[in-house]
């Protein structure tokens, strides 16, 4: 079966303004569509600015729309200009390398890892990684477990209770009990993935995987009779029954879920790399506050938009999957 994705609205009512007869209606669609969201930037925008020439802080000015734009520049040259530190470090190896293998052709050489600090684009990406990583491993296990307890009342009366107990517990708990858990029991001379990194990705997941769990359970136990008695009557084994009938069924309610957790997973990564001082973007935020220079607020007021952004175009990327792979197309693009 091939599936295609639909056209967004405003795609399609442009292509209608230009082909179609109805020139005034699409007008109208474009103007809800990209008029009025234009609109309410405006006027946050306008809010922001004059909010924040009224407040002041013991840094100074509560950074405006202006000191941000600076700041993000900022942050982006700091970036280029340790990429260029960093490519002039492994060219003088290199040249130092070919050195000694042109007096010695069988001399050891090596090329070390560039140590400088990481920037605000290299946390951004450190927080990516970590988030879907964390986001991933715990779906690989909501998913099976969510199928399972929707299957099986038996299951589900089990393991309801656990998952009421846990669901609410903040990330802030989990912290501490995953930091010991990892330093006892990761211990490796030669390790793979850094403390760090497993700590903010398990408290992730610990943190993320109730919504998918709870959402695909509803979901295959609201399958419809009819398609049940269907699977009988082709006496489908489990695995295919699960294939051909459950996953298709479940799949609007799953891709909830799914987004939910991931939400929650960007949400609870921030969180822990703060407390944690993991990498990332949480730890640049309480650098940044801690470091109490007069370019600190608009660098974190940075920070803070691109974590909205990022979380918007997450669960617009998780969207699109859903109407990619799913046979309900209502979920629309908005």
């Amino acid at each position: 079966m091939k599936f295609e994705l639909s056209k967004p609205p405003v795609v399609d009512a442009l292509i209608k303004l230009v082909t179609g007869p109805d020139r005034g209606a699409q007008v109208q669609v474009l103007f809800r569509a990209l008029g009025l969201p234009v609109i309410g930037v405006l006027v946050f925008m306008v809010f922001w600015s004059v909010a924040a020439s009224l407040i002041d802080t013991s840094l100074g000015k509560f950074p405006g729309p202006g000191a941000v734009w600076e700041q993000t520049v900022n942050l982006y040259e700091e970036h280029a200009r340790e990429r260029e530190r960093a490519e002039a470090f492994y060219e003088r190896q290199r040249q130092r390398n070919a050195e000694k293998l042109a007096a010695d052709p069988h001399a050891e050489v090596r090329i070390r890892d560039y140590t400088g600090k990481p920037t605000f684009v290299d946390q951004v990406g450190t927080s990516l990684i970590t988030v879907m990583a964390g986001f991933l491993l715990a779906s690989a296990i909501a998913i099976p477990v969510g199928i399972a307890i929707g299957l099986s009342s038996t299951l589900y009366s089990a393991f309801n209770p656990l998952i009421q107990l846990f669901k609410p517990v903040s990330p802030l708990a989990w912290l501490p009990l995953v930091t010991m858990v990892v330093s006892a029991v990761y211990v490796s001379q030669d390790p793979m993935f850094s403390k760090s990194f497993l700590t903010s990705m398990f408290t992730v997941l610990l943190c993320c995987l109730w919504p998918t769990v709870i959402n695909t359970a509803v979901g295959v136990a609201a399958i419809s009779k009819d398609l049940l008695n269907v699977s009988r009557v082709l006496r489908l084994n489990w695995f295919t029954h699960v294939i051909k009938i459950v996953l298709p069924s479940a799949m609007p309610m799953m891709f909830t879920g799914l987004r939910l957790s991931l939400g929650i997973a960007w949400m609870v990564l921030i969180a822990a790399e703060m407390l944690a001082q993991n990498p990332g973007l949480g730890k640049f935020v309480w650098d940044e506050f801690q470091n109490g220079s007069s370019n600190s607020l608009g660098r974190i007021m940075v920070a803070v938009i691109v974590i909205g952004l990022i979380g918007f175009l997450l669960d617009r990327a998780m969207l699109m999957l859903q109407k990619r792979v799913s046979w309900d197309k209502s979920a629309v693009l908005r």
